[in-house]
């Protein structure tokens, strides 16, 4: 028995988690926020979101609430009580087609902010950051500034909104060009809002399509119930497991789109809701590899059972699951907390890694177990199961085939879009994944849905089950088969025993 209280801990650690508030959606907030130095100028981004253009009957926006930003005491000190605006700090809001209109690339300039001789040129003014307005839309990219006075410390920007109207990925920058600012820091949020509510572009479309998910999952779930039920008797183990998975499916697309739904009406994300969406999402997507294991090694069809004495496969079973369990939620709490298209990529990479290595380790056992299988199904002339795995197998190889193809065009996606560019249709990568393992899911539950001849695929230990009916019917002659059985007998017996001591 598998000792599990290293997991004692990581539970601890869910359910603390799952008491905080919130977790930030399309509402951004700072706290204190340090500028980073870059050319002649002093930055820090506020954020980015997907935005669609306004409507008739609604606006899109960005807000700014209670946005306040601390100098330092020495650069306060530098000026007189009544002297006004002595210093400057900027919020720059751009569509990221217009990136390059920020700084001097089109002044054939590295520079960021204007310089005296920029400024003697008449080409923008000193002390700002250089922009480039778009002819086609001249209010963009936006400049709101805000200024120092006098010696204070503090200065508040007006609350405000920037109506958007143009479809488009865009971009907050708060910046500044006076080195003796260098120190502020900012604080206070940012709304983002789309016309239809707070769920941000590139997420609007995944909405939809948990939407539809759960109605797919519920359709072969009764489906599936109604079978089950029609033939109760003739249930075997492997069943159960089916039945769980399709439930957990059903299950993790409905949490996903209520939360998305929550996002959408509110701006935030309940810190509770999410770590559960995750964790059920982590183990629905833990189940479902194990099901494909426990059918790829014969469990309920050509073996009683996985287990045995010492480290049996169904403790490495179990291990592997708890594994991967674990890397999986860190990725997927990592991917889902924190401020959209804010968490670190470094990060990320970090936590993919040991998600891919156990996912390469589930399939090598998979197609290992199902060679064994197929192996033995041939040895003992099984051919209504051998058929059956036969047809298991190529959707399997299928499904790793698309798998590869799809990681390729994620990498691509990746490396070519690093600003997200092409955000309309990123929605489509995650949605992938749902509906190959849905696919599966459905090839599973026709292959072995409940039959009123369970003997087509359920496990007997009689030797007689390996020339069932339908094994029996594809054969050329009876008298063949006889001696077949005659020969094979005490092999299969052999066989049998073997089955369940692995």
């Amino acid at each position: 028995m598998m000792n599990f209280q290293f997991l004692i801990p990581i539970l601890i650690l869910i359910i603390l988690i799952a008491h905080q508030q919130n977790v930030n959606g399309s509402i951004h907030e700072y706290s204190k926020e340090a500028f980073t130095h870059r050319s002649n100028a002093f930055f820090f981004h506020g954020g980015s979101e997907a935005l669609f253009a306004s409507s008739s009957a609604s606006q899109s926006f960005i807000k700014f609430e209670s946005v306040v930003f601390t100098r330092p005491k020495f650069s306060a000190a530098k000026h007189g009580d009544m002297q006004q605006n002595t210093g400057l700090v900027e919020a720059i809001v751009l569509e990221v087609k217009d990136r390059l209109r920020i700084g001097g690339s089109h002044l054939k300039s590295e520079l960021i902010c204007c310089t005296k001789e920029l400024s003697d040129s008449h080409l923008c003014n000193l002390g700002e950051v250089i922009i480039e307005k778009n002819p086609d839309n001249p209010e963009f990219p936006k400049r709101i500034k805000t200024f120092f006075q006098g010696t204070e410390e503090l200065t508040a920007m007006e609350t405000q909104t920037v109506t958007v109207n143009a479809t488009g990925m865009y971009y907050l920058y708060f910046m500044f060009c006076d080195p003796e600012l260098q120190g502020t820091i900012i604080s206070g949020r940012t709304v983002w809002r789309n016309p239809n509510g707070y769920l941000p572009g590139k997420m609007v479309p995944l909405m939809r399509f948990y939407g539809l998910m759960s109605l797919a999952y519920l359709v072969m779930g009764m489906v599936w119930f109604v079978r089950f039920v029609q033939l109760w008797k003739d249930i075997i183990h492997l069943h159960y497991h089916i039945t769980a998975v399709i439930a957990l499916g059903m299950c993790e697309m409905a949490v996903w789109y209520f939360e998305f739904a929550n996002l959408n009406s509110t701006g935030s994300r309940p810190m509770g809701i999410t770590v559960w969406a995750v964790t059920l999402s982590t183990v629905k997507k833990t189940v479902s590899r194990l099901l494909l294991l426990v059918v790829s090694m014969g469990y309920g069809v050509v073996r009683p059972t996985i287990g045995g004495s010492g480290m049996s496969s169904k403790s490495r079973m179990m291990l592997l699951a708890v594994l991967y369990f674990v890397a999986s939620e860190a990725l997927l709490l990592v991917e889902n907390l924190g401020n959209i298209n804010d968490f670190s990529g470094n990060a990320k990479l970090l936590l993919v890694l040991p998600v891919v290595c156990l996912d390469s380790c589930f399939i090598l056992w998979i197609f290992s177990s199902l060679s064994s299988t197929l192996e033995k199904l041939q040895m003992r002339r099984n051919l209504a199961k051998l058929e059956l795995y036969r047809k298991f197998t190529n959707t399997l190889a299928v499904s790793v085939l698309l798998s590869i193809a799809w990681i390729g065009f994620e990498l691509y996606y990746n490396a070519t879009d690093p600003l997200s560019e092409l955000w309309q249709i990123a929605w489509v990568i995650p949605a992938f994944w749902s509906l190959l393992a849905y696919a599966l899911l459905l090839v599973i539950c026709i292959l072995w849905a409940p039959s009123r001849n369970p003997t087509r695929y359920a496990y007997m230990e009689e030797a007689g089950d390996d020339f069932d009916e339908e094994g029996i019917s594809l054969t050329s002659s009876v008298a063949k088969m006889s001696g077949d059985v005659k020969g094979s007998i005490v092999t299969d017996r052999e066989d049998i025993e073997e089955d369940k001591r692995e």
